[in-house]
């Protein structure tokens, strides 16, 4: 089952738990537009991610990159890395199966030191394309597609055969043969940004100015917004707007609040501007996007 909303903390940490009963592994079915936003939101997770493209074109932000995937392509997603994701072109829906698993059930700890954690925490790796014309590409993309039926239909010992496959594609990812970097300063600069994010993240509601951001990355305005332009492509200001605007839908699905209610709840000083840059953003005015939702949720319900 897709997670059509999955829940964000304040630091753009993913909350949803992925695992079975036993295992800290699932995989799911993902209709990029199916999600609320009408794309996958920016957030991360602790969770090691490896995407297998089965329909369509996705366009994944990861950290300050753009990578477009197809059908037939996969990704793997490190752990801690920021990513979003959102279809790329007007063909057909873009439709992915999304593996997460825990970095611990790779393999027991005495292992996961050596095989592992230098992977994990190597600043060099937030992401690796994985491509079938590659032969070890094209296991793994089978090793995603085999899991998934392991955890769909739960066979006796369908646990074992799912750990089994696990092991054996970590095996063939770091085969590849990537050489590994642990740079000090990269880590540094991730870190200053999800601050600034998180900061931007409690404080949505109220007034913010360009200093404020600033003041929670410990870096000088202009270095904020080069910062916002590598990682995220946009100002500091106009990414405060779409996240007012995130927060907003939240609101126009779980209340019944007016759209001038919601719009100084969360941070706007006019309900025409809300409504502009909500048109501007998600190509509807909040209520007809409410309204949209609403049927939606009848027709799932029903």
């Amino acid at each position: 089952m897709q997670n059509i909303e999955f829940i964000i903390d304040h630091h753009l940490k993913e909350m949803t738990e992925h695992r079975t009963d036993t295992l800290s592994v699932a995989c799911y079915e993902t209709t990029i537009v199916q999600n609320v936003h009408g794309h996958i939101p920016l957030h991360w997770h602790d969770e090691l991610q490896f995407v297998a493209v089965l329909q369509g074109t996705a366009l994944f932000h990861i950290n300050d990159q753009k990578i477009i995937l197809s059908k037939g392509d996969g990704i793997f997603i490190n752990s801690g890395i920021m990513h979003m994701a959102e279809d790329h072109g007007v063909s057909e829906n873009c439709i992915y199966l999304c593996l997460n698993l825990s970095p611990h059930v790779i393999m027991p700890s005495d292992l996961y030191i050596k095989y592992v954690h230098p992977y994990v925490t190597a600043t060099n790796l937030p992401f690796l394309y994985i491509e079938r014309a590659n032969a070890w590409g094209e296991q793994i993309l089978d090793v995603i597609a085999r899991i998934r039926k392991e955890l769909v239909h739960q066979v006796p010992f369908y646990e074992v055969n799912v750990a089994s496959a696990v092991l054996n594609m970590w095996k063939l990812l770091i085969m590849n043969g990537y050489s590994l970097e642990h740079d000090p300063s990269e880590m540094s600069r991730n870190n200053r940004m999800k601050d600034m994010l998180q900061w931007i993240n409690l404080n949505y509601a109220d007034e913010i100015k360009l200093e404020d951001i600033a003041k929670a990355g410990q870096l000088s305005r202009s270095e904020t917004c080069r910062y916002f332009k590598q990682i995220l492509k946009t100002t500091p200001m106009q990414y405060v707007i779409e996240y007012r605007i995130q927060r907003s839908i939240d609101l126009l699905q779980s209340s019944k609040r007016s759209v001038t209610e919601i719009a100084y709840e969360v941070g706007f000083n006019s309900t025409s501007y809300y409504i502009n840059q909500f048109r501007k953003t998600m190509n509807s005015t909040p209520l007809r996007f409410r309204r949209e939702l609403n049927k939606r949720e009848k027709e799932n319900n029903s």
